[in-house]
């Protein structure tokens, strides 16, 4: 946050830093460097950001059948930031199908955090709307068109509001919107970007079977990977956009179930190609789809996995790049592969690793089985593998950082576990 108000006063800030010489660790001079460096390029592209006090957040959680227990971790979280809570809006972006249980839970959510935020607004979305499917993005698009008027009759400009759509089950450190902050003012494309933080899936971690464990850190490390490429980093779950760029790309799809993702394509064609993703180096947490039984973990994980997986963008997105003039062609085809190459070599990564190796054994004729070729295939297919072992050996350490603190202890001899308070 000093930070944030720092860059209210952009040239003297700069001159401060340039004067201030680091007396604490390597880390602190590194990140002071960074920080300035952000300054400088902000100074030279001449897009100065709102003042720090003028800025917004609107977060919207969609509901239709999550209960209390796990939206209220969520908005107690949000409840303490360290960006002044009286300028952040919370919306329930609640579906009129919920059952009655959870409205009530969710409306007694409302009343007791409202006090704490600028306002908590539950926001009933109709069903059987025409031109609508049964999907997120119908739901939270209702709760932001609603939410556009109340800003305008709040006097809060759209350029000043960033928007944040979180899963249910999203809980964010204290300094998420800070941090969310400080990356809005410094880009200087802020009306023309979204911001992706890191989602790990730590909330019930040690609830779920131990195979859930392993996949949703393996989910949970890929995730940190593609933050370090923001050429190719594509929204994903929850994340944040200026209110601004939502508003005039015609805010979420309302009939696709990608809609994470598909904002991202959608808001790029209406750009033409000047749209961007900006990695957030800041983790939120979220719930492993579990269950209370192994096999029902085991259809949730899948069912999860397939959703992720789903390729429906494709065929939207090259017709949407076959009708637009503005984009240049080898934007086109850069994004185009991009997006076949994910889905497909999701789907054949597995076959690849696992029988590529054999390919030739089994499929040979008789001058291949005796060339020196094949005599060293399987050698070199176990180096291959002996080298993978050190990347998984660095994404196992690091996951086993990034998790948080057993709530069980276990006996070593009795193998019984207690809960620690």
């Amino acid at each position: 946050m000093q930070r944030v108000q720092g860059l209210d006063n952009l040239n003297g800030h700069i001159d401060s830093l340039k004067r201030e010489k680091s007396s604490g660790s390597f880390k602190e001079w590194l990140s002071l460097r960074i920080h300035l460096s952000e300054l400088l390029a902000l100074q030279k592209s001449r897009t100065l950001p709102p003042k720090s006090e003028d800025i917004y957040h609107l977060v919207i959680y969609p509901v239709v059948k999550e209960a209390k227990e796990i939206i209220k971790p969520g908005i107690k979280s949000l409840s303490e930031q360290e960006f002044p809570s009286g300028r952040m809006l919370v919306v329930f972006a609640l579906e009129d199908r919920a059952a009655e249980k959870i409205k009530k839970s969710v409306l007694a959510l409302e009343q007791k955090y409202k006090i704490k935020f600028l306002d908590v607004l539950t926001l009933v979305h109709p069903t059987n709307v025409p031109g609508e499917a049964a999907v997120k993005g119908a739901n939270v698009t209702h709760a932001a068109r609603q939410t556009a008027g109340y800003l305008q009759k709040k006097n809060i400009p759209f350029e000043n509001a960033i928007v944040s759509c979180f899963d249910a089950d999203t809980v964010v450190s204290r300094h998420y919107f800070s941090c969310l902050t400080y990356q809005f003012m410094i880009s200087p494309y802020r009306l023309q970007s979204s911001f992706q933080p890191i989602p790990v899936y730590h909330n019930n971690i040690w609830d779920v079977p131990g195979f859930a464990r392993v996949i949703e850190s393996g989910s949970s490390f890929f995730q940190l990977i593609e933050a370090t490429n923001p050429e190719k980093l594509v929204t994903f779950s929850s994340h944040s956009m200026s209110f601004k760029a939502l508003v005039d790309c015609g805010y979420w799809p309302v009939d696709m179930i990608s809609d994470d993702s598909a904002i991202y394509w959608k808001c790029l064609i209406h750009f033409d190609g000047k749209y961007r993703v900006v990695p957030l180096h800041v983790t939120l947490s979220m719930d492993i789809a579990g269950s209370h039984d192994f096999w029902d973990t085991v259809k949730s994980v899948y069912r999860q996995k397939r959703r992720w997986a789903w390729g429906g963008n494709f065929p939207i997105v090259m017709r949407a790049f076959l009708k637009s003039r503005g984009i240049p062609l080898y934007k086109k085809i850069q994004y185009g592969f991009k997006l076949f190459e994910g889905h497909v070599s999701w789907a054949t990564w597995g076959f690849i690793l696992s029988l590529i190796g054999w390919l030739p054994a089994l499929f040979a004729q008789q001058e291949y089985l005796n060339s020196v070729l094949y005599y060293n295939t399987s050698r070199i297919t176990a180096m291959i593998f002996r080298l993978t072992a050190i990347s998984l050996i660095t994404s196992i350490m690091i996951s086993i950082g990034l998790l948080p603190k057993t709530r069980h202890e276990f006996s070593f001899l009795k193998g019984e576990a207690k809960i620690c308070l």
